[in-house]
């Protein structure tokens, strides 16, 4: 299995304006300890992967990427119909509302 190619299997099918966590996209693909490694994947993703649709296990944008800040992640969020709300400088969505389950 090529960890980074299921990543972006997983990715694609999000489903626009939902997200996924880290978390959640490791242990679909029975790896649950390896969500740092899910955003690795991501940050080196081809362009057709909808990186943006993965947040953190607490529904926080946690994104650490010159190239693609945090707030440009938000923005692309909310063209999904995301509602992101901003909390001490830092960007979240409510997992409850918006939470991606897999079929």
């Amino acid at each position: 299995m090529d960890f980074f190619k299921e990543v972006y299997r997983l990715a694609k099918q999000i489903s626009r304006g939902k997200v996924a966590t880290y978390g959640q996209i490791a242990g679909l693909i029975s790896t649950p300890r390896a969500a740092r490694l899910v955003g690795f994947a991501l940050r080196r993703s081809p362009n057709d992967v909808p990186w943006q649709r993965v947040i953190n296990s607490k529904g926080m944008i946690s994104i650490e990427n010159l190239h693609c800040p945090k707030e440009l992640q938000a923005k692309l969020l909310k063209n999904e119909g995301v509602e992101v709300f901003k909390r001490d400088g830092n960007y979240f969505v409510n997992l409850k509302a918006y939470q991606w389950q897999p079929k």
